[in-house]
């Protein structure tokens, strides 16, 4: 069966001869299953290989566990450390029967012993190993006990030189045959990636070591780490980041990636001492994110149509706005995106690269090796290109270089640090570029920031008070039924009412009008003034509010982002 199961991958077009005997080879000489060596190499995703199996030995196929519970049998009888091991967990139960998530159906022992612990027939159901990975974690991870689970027989002895050399790019699904700190670490992580999670915070305090995850833009509190672990788990972070373990009293910074599964993930580590030991800051940047359209990152009608004449412009300069984590290089990419085709030369110089576009140029900032944003956009300007993009415009040689380049026929994309559009206007002229060139340069500014977007499972509606509306710009007639909406919070959502995020917009086109306001140097609180009176701009409460109305976020979220509208 094992054979005819890899010939009908071979007659399906998913793996070649060639391939299987070389798989096949290095089963015999490491003695890891053939289907491991098979996903390890790439020949084969696991979602095929699943697949087949599913087929070939009628077990059903489960893509997604979110919305399965385990059953309490299951909780009680079963090591936390079995199921890691070997990847089980339990999906539902009938009268004698457990029905049990597998990714290897072809090991049959340990279901065999899962039988004999929880005394019910087992029933095998195939899964993606991440999939029960995360199942397993959300069953043992109500209390500490998890964490003292995974460092179950640790000795003070082991924490001397605990960090081991690693694999180039780390699986964080593989624990089960790691050393217990490892295991800590990799659960950590693959938590963090399964709960969406941006940033993971290792922080200090007197007595612990508190593990915390950014969600949505929010951090909150999760495992605790024993103090006496603290500085055995630093170091083994900074073996995975390369960075120096000697060194404690000055800030490092180092990157990793990371497999889950099929995936891979991009992480940069910043390390900085503190009183109570060093803070670890983790940036978790998924490779395989998909890429966003215009249409699906929060604008409206109207925006979409305003941004849209914006990059299909020939020439001049598009900055988009707003402080870290606000969705700019996301905005910027979906708009590369909508261009891209085989007649438009674009070329990116980043920092980091996030996001791999196909038929697009992309150049990484290196500042030890003297590539920074201004010398490499100098560079591009001898690559004839029709579009540069520029991650980010952060001194006046970069901003001049790029005024240039708009002025002698090209189109520039980047992002500035500022708190609305007219503020990137005078932030220009501050940097030493002249208003005359920014007025002739810049054809526009988006602001943007990101909202919370109410879960979708405990949505419910409820009447709002008139004060709350009227904070926010809006009035009853505006309302669809004169309700509000906002989630009550599930289990989808972590119980928080909120799941994914949306962004909010203020789009200022800049027109003859506010040309002769740069010209003559005017505030950028007269600037923004002028184009909201003409009709020109809608600010970011202004657009915050219509997606309250619109039942997408709420009130609290507009008032957290934005500030009042005062002109």
């Amino acid at each position: 069966m094992r054979l005819s199961l890899f010939n009908e991958l071979i007659e399906n077009g998913l793996l070649n001869e060639d391939q299987l005997n070389e798989c096949q080879e290095e089963e015999r000489s490491t003695g890891k299953a053939l289907d491991k060596v098979l996903r390890e190499k790439g020949y084969v995703t696991e979602a095929a290989l699943l697949d087949a199996l599913s087929k070939r030995l009628h077990i059903p196929f489960i893509e997604d566990l979110t919305d399965f519970e385990v059953p309490a049998q299951f909780v009680e009888h079963v090591p936390p450390q079995f199921a890691r091991t070997y990847n089980l967990v339990a999906v539902g139960e009938a009268p004698g029967i457990l029905h049990v998530a597998t990714c290897d159906p072809l090991d049959v022992q340990p279901m065999d012993d899962l039988a004999a612990l929880v005394g019910m027939v087992i029933e095998p159901m195939l899964a993606p190993r991440a999939e029960i990975t995360a199942l397993i974690n959300r069953a043992f991870q109500k209390s500490s006990a998890d964490v003292d689970e995974l460092l179950e027989g640790l000795d003070d002895d082991d924490l001397i030189g605990i960090a081991a050399e690693i694999d180039e790019t780390e699986d964080v699904l593989d624990i089960a045959n790691k050393a217990p700190i490892i295991k800590l670490m990799n659960t950590i992580m693959f938590e963090a990636l399964k709960i969406r999670a941006s940033d993971i915070h290792l922080q200090p305090f007197s007595d612990r070591l508190q593990v915390r995850y950014r969600i949505d833009g929010i951090l909150y509190d999760s495992k605790v780490i024993p103090k006496k672990i603290q500085d055995a788990l630093i170091s083994r972070v900074k073996v995975m980041g390369k960075m120096d373990i000697a060194e404690r009293r000055l800030p490092q910074d180092g990157r990793t990636s990371l497999k889950i599964g099929d995936g891979d993930v991009d992480v940069r580590i910043s390390s900085v001492p503190t009183s109570h030991g060093e803070r670890i800051v983790f940036r978790l940047l998924d490779k395989s994110a998909r890429l966003y359209q215009l249409t699906e990152i929060g604008l409206d009608e109207r925006n979409h149509e305003i941004l849209g004449k914006l990059i299909s412009s020939s020439h001049g300069i598009l900055l988009v706005t707003g402080p870290t984590g606000s969705g700019k290089t996301t905005t910027l990419y979906a708009g590369l995106d909508e261009m891209n085709s085989l007649e438009t030369n674009i070329i990116t110089i980043e920092d980091p690269i996030e996001y791999n576009l196909d038929s697009i140029s992309q150049i990484q900032v290196s500042n030890k090796k003297g590539l920074t944003f201004a010398s490499g956009l100098r560079s591009l300007m001898r690559q004839d290109p029709d579009v540069m993009m520029v991650g980010e415009i952060r001194d006046e040689e970069t901003a001049a270089i790029a005024v240039q380049a708009s002025n002698t026929g090209h189109l520039v994309f980047s992002t500035l640090h500022t708190n609305d559009s007219a503020g990137a206007v005078t932030r220009l002229i501050d940097l030493g570029v002249e208003p005359y060139l920014v007025s002739s340069s810049l054809i526009g500014v988006v602001a943007q920031r990101l909202v919370r977007v109410i879960c979708h499972r405990c949505k419910t509606s409820y009447v709002p008070e008139e004060s709350e509306l009227k904070s926010v710009g809006l009035t009853r007639d505006e309302l669809t039924d004169g309700l509000l909406f906002r989630g009550n919070g599930c289990d989808n959502c972590l119980g928080r009412g909120y799941y994914d995020r949306t962004a909010i917009y203020e789009i200022l086109t800049i027109n003859e009008t506010i040309r002769d306001q740069i010209i003559a140097r005017t505030s950028a609180s007269v600037i923004k003034q002028v184009a909201v009176e003409s009709g020109h701009l809608r600010t970011l409460r202004m657009d915050g509010a219509k997606k309250v109305a619109q039942g997408i976020t709420t009130t609290d979220e507009v008032f957290r982002v934005t500030q009042m509208d005062i002109f």
